[in-house]
């Protein structure tokens, strides 16, 4: 549903710059010898020539047309180059497009905001670099200008053939501009110049609007193409959306927009100015009357969002006629490519860009031959995400059968024929970054025992090493550890539940755990003190049923002060170690509480947070402190220390 956002300022400077017939340029600065030749690229299928999924300019001017296929295309362009997209795993695959749009992003966003809106399209904010550039070069001062920018498109500007370049000069120029167009002006300098430098580092061309906001931006750019740049001032919004077909409008080629037709009778963007504000609200509600009645004036509050990477990656196929999906079967087999393609997207942005996906949501479109209701949409369906393409696999097909129970709904069986599916795709969104400090707090703990993850088969790549992170769905894993004292093996385990950074609750049904054992060097018996309270372990146990972790898994059984004077293993008093022993045990970690550092608590989550901090609250007592600087900060997470200081006290 559109957003009504008011304009924070009527001065931004907002660009939209859009790839000229991008995956085409791709191919010929891979084929040099493309260059100047009609050309497209087709899909990898070669049904009547495959259908052309991008033409060049040359072969347009020739009457070829997106909507062609590759056999028709020959017959209107006989010396067209069909240029065959990569494929793999039965499917198109745009890697090569993907990460030449990304050089492309790396070089505009040297000059502000960058939202990265698709492969071959670009938003800017270069508010600030207009103004700096406006304080710094007064544009009437300006002694030469580009060539580049003089070519550019002002519109409601009256030009004549004969001396354009002269009159957008002397528009940029204008001693009595208002402070709008000025920065309209820097605004169109610094695009150009970041155009020729895409030109210069990646041999592709673009085209750009310039106005005051994305809505306007993005309609400007591609009103003169190739390699050229339009600017929308502002008095010419309305006869920029005046005529425009109300379809052609973002967000109205849908359901909103048929409405408007067919309720309103508003077929341009001049008809939807005759109605007010509330007469709009009172049709479509506050949110969306307030958004139409915005747009017919060309008023948009969106934020360019400082975004280079993707919100969001998928993968999909269409099976067109004959091709349609019609077993279960045959849809879990193209499943398995699709999760396979986009766990491995999803892994090289872990490993690349420090981010996690948190949702799976599987996409398709399907038929009934067998039923009047045919035109029932198949519902799309959400879960966790969880890494690794089995995973992924597995979800996705039981999201897929959820979806097909309700398509089909209770009188027909999925295994019962008369279904197909046309269309099938999974997406992985709600993609955010790890957080800086997320493994942070094991630094503190770098003597224990690295976590483990649950045995996975060999696709599975995903395995959070130091910040323990389980995107979505987080898993449990219990570490079994013998400890020896005086000899004899006492069983402890701690819980090394992992957490999502945005909950601090495990999900039981969930979980997945795994036994590990780890051996340790003897250690001094522990002091059986038991004064009717619950031990160490069975708080453990209780901390687990409830869901949530303890701090305390990251300090294990041996790990104990250095103080020569008195040893605390988990805050109990030990027994006093031999010169032998102290030896074997120089490894163990020893730590000063004051070395702890406050903003590493407040990353944790809030229970942990608490914990942590009772822990290191000092306890009351009838005589000052005798615990000496250099104690360990084991002594501060003792389940059992006010045991012990009541011990003494008797």
């Amino acid at each position: 549903m559109p957003v009504a956002r008011p304009e924070t300022s009527d001065s931004r400077i907002i660009a939209h710059v859009d790839m000229d017939c991008f995956y085409v340029q791709v191919e010929q600065r891979k084929q040099p010898h493309l260059r100047g030749q009609p050309t497209a690229v087709v899909q990898y299928n070669s049904w009547k020539g495959g259908g052309l999924i991008a033409v060049g300019y040359e072969a347009r001017k020739d009457g070829v047309k997106r909507s062609m296929r590759g056999d028709e295309a020959k017959k209107v362009c006989p010396q067209i180059q069909l240029v065959q997209v990569p494929v793999a795993r039965g499917k198109a695959d745009l890697t090569i497009y993907r990460n030449a749009g990304s050089e492309v992003v790396s070089i505009l966003a040297r000059k502000g905001r960058c939202e990265r809106a698709s492969i071959d399209e670009v938003y800017l904010d270069l508010t600030d670099a207009a103004e700096t550039m406006l304080k710094e070069t007064p544009l009437e001062s300006l002694e030469s200008i580009d060539e580049e920018v003089l070519k550019s498109h002002v519109l409601g500007l009256t030009l004549n053939e004969n001396d354009e370049k002269e009159i957008v000069r002397g528009w940029l120029t204008r001693r009595d501009a208002d402070h709008r167009d000025k920065l309209l002006a820097c605004g169109a300098i610094i695009v150009a110049q970041l155009r020729m430098q895409v030109l210069r580092e990646t041999e592709f061309t673009c085209s750009a609007g310039i106005a005051h906001n994305k809505m306007l931006a993005k309609l400007a750019s591609g009103m003169n193409k190739p390699a050229q740049q339009t600017i929308v001032t502002s008095a010419s919004v309305k006869g920029l959306l005046e005529p425009l077909p109300i379809k052609k409008m973002k967000q109205l080629g849908g359901k909103l927009g048929s409405s408007l037709q067919t309720d309103l009778g508003v077929n341009t963007v001049g008809d939807l100015l005759q109605f007010s504000e509330e007469k709009l609200q009172d049709i479509y509600g506050s949110n969306t009357g307030t958004w139409l009645w915005n747009i017919a004036r060309g008023i948009s509050g969106d934020e360019v969002e400082g975004r280079l990477l993707p919100k969001s990656h998928g993968s999909g196929k269409t099976f067109p006629g004959v091709q349609a999906l019609k077993s279960l079967a045959a849809v879990e087999k193209w499943l398995k490519e699709l999760c396979e393609e986009l766990s491995e997207r999803l892994q090289i942005d872990l490993e690349t860009n420090k981010r996690v996906a948190h949702t799976l949501t599987l996409h398709a479109n399907a038929y009934k031959s067998t039923d009047t209701d045919s035109h029932k949409k198949f519902p799309s369906k959400s879960c966790p995400l969880r890494y690794g393409a089995g995973k992924i696999l597995e979800d996705s097909v039981n999201l897929f059968q959820a979806g097909l129970r309700e398509f089909l709904g209770s009188y027909m069986s999925p295994v019962g024929g008369g279904w197909g599916i046309t269309g099938l795709s999974v997406t992985a969104s709600k993609i955010v970054a790890i957080p800086s400090g997320t493994s942070s707090i094991t630094r503190y703990f770098h003597g224990q025992d690295r976590f483990h993850t649950s045995s996975e088969p060999s696709d599975e790549k995903f395995a959070p090493k130091d910040d323990n992170l389980s995107p979505s769905r987080t898993e449990s894993h219990s570490a079994s550890h013998l400890t020896e004292c005086d000899g004899e093996r006492t069983p402890m385990t701690h819980d090394t539940s992992t957490f999502d950074q945005h909950e601090t609750a495990c999900k039981d049904e969930a979980t997945e755990s795994c036994l590990t054992s780890q051996h340790h060097e003897p250690q001094p018996r522990l002091p059986n003190i038991d004064d009717g309270k619950r031990t160490y372990e069975q708080k453990r146990k209780a901390t687990k049923e409830k869901g949530t972790s303890s701090i305390l898994r990251f300090f294990q059984t041996n790990t104990c002060s250095s103080s020569s004077q008195e040893t605390k293993c988990l805050g109990m008093e030990s027994e006093s170690l031999t010169e032998s022993q102290n030896k074997v045990r120089t490894n163990s970690w020893c730590y000063n509480v004051d070395e702890i550092d406050q903003s590493v608590v407040e990353e944790l989550p809030p229970e942990l947070q608490e914990e942590l901090r009772t822990w290191l609250r000092p306890q009351k007592q009838a005589k000052p402190s005798t615990v000496k600087r250099g104690s360990s900060i084991a002594h501060y997470f003792s389940p059992n220390k006010n045991q012990h200081t009541n011990l003494k006290k008797s």
